[in-house]
């Protein structure tokens, strides 16, 4: 493991304080695109892929798809510390890669070229690399691998798989966008409806009415990123938070409602689908990132440009 912060002399990087930041850790192939790379490392094996991140450090990586996502956080914590240049509640990004140190520099060249405000790079070569993130106070965890995604759940560690494909580059504000279940809500409605079906689900809601829903897995850096975003007024925040979920709002939108004012969870704009696509409101959104733990609702996200993560 290799560690290794980018300095002042290298990029004017703030330091931030990890047990009062809000850590987000991503990988190298979510945040730019590494998909020529990753399938020579593939086909060609360790070596050859180290040998063509050497011989091409000087190059920049194109985008990927968390890139214009964290370069949103980026514009907010410019905007936090314009109100108050002493703030600590902070976004800190965290890299993680299972790239060697010699293989890193092209990743740490491609920051700097774009100006990314990324305070640490980790370089953990043959390792289960989510083993670090309990360490670094890790909030949410963005790969493109599957495995590291379920090991960090796991851990405890919100966590989400990005998949790479071609985004729009959507302005400021910050737009996150939740699915309900099994995203900020646990799934026990979910379990119900497999098992009952719809009419049951929606009876089961009714009964539980008055019971908030368990907490999912998103539910804590939701709660995080809503601590934030409560230091601006809801006119001049940079931060718009949306929660677009296959739930009706007739039968199954109260107790969403409910869960979150019991959290104190604030969210700008709520939508209840019915089980309507989900595509064409996110494109009408354009978020710069949207979790979902419907494969379906990622494809359809996709379609329309809209940068996804699925949570498994």
């Amino acid at each position: 493991l290799l560690c290794c912060p980018l300095t002042p002399l290298s990029l004017p990087v703030l330091q931030k304080d990890p047990s009062e930041a809000l850590v987000i850790a991503v990988t190298t192939r979510a945040i730019f695109n590494l998909e020529e790379e990753h399938k020579l490392y593939l086909e060609k094996g360790k070596e050859e892929y180290a040998r063509h991140q050497q011989a091409n450090q000087d190059k920049p990586l194109p985008p990927g798809t968390a890139f214009a996502f964290i370069q949103a956080v980026q514009h907010v914590n410019e905007k936090i510390l314009e109100s108050n240049p002493a703030e600590k509640d902070l976004f800190d990004i965290l890299v993680l890669s299972n790239n060697s140190p010699e293989s890193g520099v092209r990743i740490i060249n491609s920051a700097k070229h774009y100006g990314l405000e990324i305070s640490k790079f980790c370089f953990v070569s043959d390792e289960d690399s989510t083993q670090y993130l309990k360490s670094h106070r890790v909030k949410l965890f963005l790969s493109a691998d599957r495995i590291d995604v379920c090991n960090a759940l796991r851990r405890g560690v919100s966590a989400a798989l990005v998949f790479q494909q071609e985004v729009q580059a959507p302005s400021t504000p910050l737009r996150v966008v939740f699915d309900g279940d099994a995203v900020l809500f646990s799934n026990e409605t979910d379990q119900v409806f497999q098992e009952q079906g719809l009419e049951g689900a929606v009876q089961y809601e009714r009964e539980m009415e008055a019971v908030p829903m368990g907490e999912g897995p998103l539910k804590d850096f939701a709660m995080h990123l809503g601590k934030i975003r409560k230091k601006f007024s809801q006119e001049k925040s940079p931060i718009r938070t949306y929660l677009v979920t296959a739930r009706s709002g007739h039968d199954m939108g109260i107790r969403a409602i409910k869960t979150l004012r019991e959290w104190g969870l604030a969210i700008d704009e709520a939508f209840f689908m019915g089980g309507a696509p989900k595509g064409p409101i996110l494109a009408q959104i354009q978020p710069h990132i949207f979790f979902d733990d419907g494969l379906h609702n990622i494809q359809g996200a996709q379609g329309v440009g809209v940068p996804s993560a699925w949570v498994p």
